[in-house]
């Protein structure tokens, strides 16, 4: 089964999210960025929903870690995030992120639509 690991240290935001994934994707939880890094060395998803706000190292710290990991550096990240003021988007894909979706998650298909085109990109060359 596909596994999509959320980094999220909103509870109530990992729930709506496993609600939304649980029955098409395995889901891996996260709270922090270096544990998320830790626990992707140790089994690698198939792709990353990214908070930015993260306590400690943020979402932007940690995909920088990420695309420098020779191991990590193909894999998708999709930034969700709650900043959703004008230029965010490009700002965050600027900055190497696959994908955007802003929170709150008001409508599933973006999110799962997101989800699919990444994951039916071939990043084996990466």
């Amino acid at each position: 089964m596909t596994r999509i690991s959320v980094v999220e240290d909103n509870p109530d935001n990992r729930l709506l999210v496993e609600a939304i994934l649980d029955n098409r994707y395995e889901v891996v939880e996260y709270e922090t960025g270096p544990d998320a890094l830790a626990g992707f060395r140790e089994c690698r998803p198939d792709l990353v929903l990214l908070d930015i706000s993260l306590p400690g190292m943020d979402g932007t710290a940690v995909l920088r870690q990420i695309r420098v990991d020779p191991d990590l550096r193909g894999l998708p990240v999709i930034a969700l995030t709650a900043h959703a003021m004008a230029g965010d988007r490009d700002r965050f894909l600027g900055q190497g992120f696959d994908d955007y979706v802003a929170k709150p998650i008001t409508d599933d298909n973006l999110l799962l639509g997101a989800i699919e085109r990444l994951l039916k990109v071939d990043r084996t060359d990466d």
